[in-house]
């Protein structure tokens, strides 16, 4: 007789695999699906989503977890299961494995197969409206699309038994464990600290000056983002990196998709999309392949996901030692473009400070209100005290109070981003709780190898990957975002460090 444990492992990773596959048609259909292809391929994905969500729910998976009580060890032990497994006692291993298999297995079970499709084609058909409103400044065009999935985000909470806590939910699906109220209560110590940060820089008389940048090639921009992203650590062997509407990064370690976009005039932008998508997949490549499909090869949520991407992007990447290191040769590859740029004009051009209406545009010092303000609006949308149709006017006001300006048109305010037509509420949040932790996780590893900048200097960013490694990557699931911070910090998540770091660079740089 076979293991229990591994007929319930082949089981899990079928419907990991279908799911991959479906990570892969939704890569394609932001790369390079034919514009009228749009519809085919909604019901490439309804169709899928079913029959992934029929591998997730067979009943086979369900009689194996009965068949193990709460330690992992089976439950009934026959003579054959000793036999097979060689002892009834369980691994830690084994039981975070049949943990999340067991939740994950209740939820999916709870939703009925016409609901997964329905809203997998609806995914895909609100992903092209928004883009066609964004190219159109149409929001009342793609408004129905927004309202259907709020519809579905409640009733899917509703199904799971969080009907009276939607938002709540839809934080768990992102970052299991989190709710608004932690949440809340974290952005408000932080934006207590943040405001007088951002009004002391914009009063500063220093000022960076992004113009420098003009007429720079996209083939050299490519050649340079991908010798960057590869000398960190990306594995090119297993991903790629093409062009999108908006970058994303998917698709599992043994397969990484990652897009950017590109800008003649501002270099900069491709160049830190790239380096954010990459954090993400070096992520991904360091989960332990041996155990992908299951719990422990898998990420532990979005907020842990956000602050391996923002680490590289920030923390690394606006430094000082990375761009001794990258100087030369971005000079190399534009040699006329830079000629009368000095290094600290440059430096200073990296980590400009100043505000913006688009959030993937902002610097890191603003970047947290753009998320507070998304925050804000998802909560209203849920407490059904926004209407979908008021979102706009909703948006363009907190524009104004938090970053002191105000929309033009839709497409730099409520359109400019993805999530909504994908029905990713409660992902935004992810973003700032990344920033907290990965400022948190930079103390703790400046701590831990105080050499750091000198490897940078000479290119190597080997002891740091291998310190993400050794600490996050290698745990997969086992623990959840908080646990997983106390673990690694010693410390509960907090806002100080990402307030410490934000005045130790951008003070030094523009306050003197």
């Amino acid at each position: 007789m076979s293991d229990p444990y591994d007929q319930l492992v082949t089981r899990l990773k079928r419907a990991h695999t279908l799911g991959t596959v479906a990570d892969l048609l939704g890569w394609d259909e932001q790369v390079n699906l034919p514009p009228d292809s749009a519809d085919v391929r909604a019901e490439q994905l309804a169709v899928l989503a079913e029959t992934q969500h029929a591998a997730a729910t067979d009943p086979e998976i369900g009689r194996l977890l009965d068949e193990f009580g709460r330690d992992g060890s089976p439950s009934r032990p026959t003579e054959a299961t000793v036999s097979a497994l060689g002892s009834t006692r369980s691994t830690p291993d084994r039981a975070v494995v049949l943990r999340h298999a067991r939740r994950d297995y209740d939820r999916a079970t709870k939703l009925p197969a016409e609901f997964v499709r329905e809203k997998a084609a609806h995914s895909s058909h609100a992903y092209h409206a928004w883009a066609d409103a964004k190219a159109c400044n149409d929001f009342a065009g793609y408004a129905p699309f927004l309202e259907k999935h709020l519809a579905l985000a409640r009733r899917e909470a509703e199904l799971l038994g969080w009907g009276d806590r939607p938002y709540d939910f839809a934080i768990d699906k992102h970052d299991p464990g989190l709710t608004a109220a932690q949440i809340t209560a974290l952005f408000a110590e932080l934006k207590r600290a943040l405001i007088p940060l951002v009004r002391a820089i914009r009063d500063s008389r220093v000022r960076a000056d992004t113009a420098l940048f003009k007429a720079f090639p996209v083939e050299s921009q490519l050649v340079f983002l991908r010798e960057v992203t590869e000398r960190i650590g990306f594995n090119y062997r297993r991903g790629r990196i093409d062009v999108s509407l908006h970058p994303f990064c998917s698709g599992t370690g043994a397969d990484i998709r990652m897009t950017t976009r590109f800008d003649a005039d501002n270099p900069l932008d491709s160049l830190f999309s790239s380096i954010h998508e990459t954090g993400h997949g070096l992520y991904e490549q360091g989960l332990p392949r041996a155990h992908l499909g299951t719990a422990l090869g898998q990420a532990v949520g979005m907020a842990v996901h956000e602050s391996q991407s923002r680490l590289w992007e920030n923390q690394v990447a606006r430094g000082r030692a990375f761009w001794r290191f990258f100087e030369p040769r971005l000079r190399a590859l534009f040699p006329t473009q830079l000629a009368a740029v000095s290094s600290e004009e440059l430096y200073l051009a990296v980590n400009a400070v100043e505000p913006t209406l688009i959030r993937v545009d902002a610097d890191e010092v603003h970047y947290n209100l753009h998320i507070l303000l998304r925050f804000e609006l998802e909560q209203r949308l849920f407490s059904g005290a926004l209407a979908v149709r008021d979102l706009p006017a909703a948006w363009n006001a907190l524009c104004t109070e938090s970053l002191g300006q105000t929309p033009a048109n839709d497409r730099e305010g409520v359109l400019q981003d993805v999530h909504w037509s994908g029905g990713a509420f409660g992902y935004f949040p992810s973003y700032c709780l990344g920033n907290m932790m990965a400022a948190q996780l930079w103390a703790a590893v400046r701590r831990a190898l105080p050499e750091l900048e000198t490897d940078f200097a000479r290119g190597d960013f080997s002891r740091l990957l291998g310190w993400l490694r050794e600490n996050i990557h290698a745990h997969g699931r086992r623990y959840d975002t908080l646990e997983l911070v106390r673990r690694v910090t010693g410390e509960e998540l907090s806002p100080k460090h990402l307030l410490a770091y934000l005045q130790e660079r951008y003070g030094g740089l523009y306050l003197g």
